[in-house]
């Protein structure tokens, strides 16, 4: 039997390439829409334009976002990541190479979003449904993660409004 989620095993925000940017400030950096502003040694990101898909808002100052995995960590781990290595988590919980993984967002949409999955969360911005919909479903694939039937359910269901 594997042991409960501990969002301690699965080390985020990491240097992965030792530039002193974590994953988060990455993630601020390539999803600016303008150059981001650094701090005077580069490793910290102090502003920038940054669209929040979920609800369309537009953000400059980046403590009032979070970086959020479309598929979040307690999620993930109850969808086959428990047993993964600590390497293999730790590289889920900082990955930059699926465009969809981790995205800036309003830190209150996160914070209300938790580890929710899909058929409990939707973004609020209609035009972000059928985009959130997908990126979700590409990073379950991207990482061989399970889906309950009440997710397969939901997403059938919002399939239907994508296709019209």
């Amino acid at each position: 039997m594997l042991a409960a989620y501990d969002r301690r095993e699965w080390k985020h925000w990491i240097d992965a390439d030792h530039d002193c940017q974590d994953t988060r400030q990455e993630v601020l950096i390539a999803e600016s829409l303008t150059p981001p502003v650094l701090d005077a040694r580069g490793c910290r990101v102090l502003s920038g334009t940054w669209v929040d898909p979920y609800t369309g808002n537009t953000h400059t100052d980046p403590s009032a976002l979070d970086i959020d995995h479309t598929i979040p960590l307690k999620l993930a781990a109850v969808s086959g990541g428990q047993a993964w290595s600590p390497d293999k988590k730790q590289a889920y919980a900082n990955d930059l190479t699926h465009p969809d993984h981790l995205i800036a967002i309003d830190k209150r949409i996160n914070r209300s979003k938790g580890a929710r999955p899909i058929q409990d969360f939707h973004p609020t911005q209609p035009d972000a449904r059928c985009w959130y919909l997908h990126a979700y479903m590409g990073v379950k694939r991207h990482w061989d993660l399970t889906y309950t039937a009440a997710e397969l359910d939901g997403i059938l269901c919002e399939l239907r409004t994508c296709d019209k």
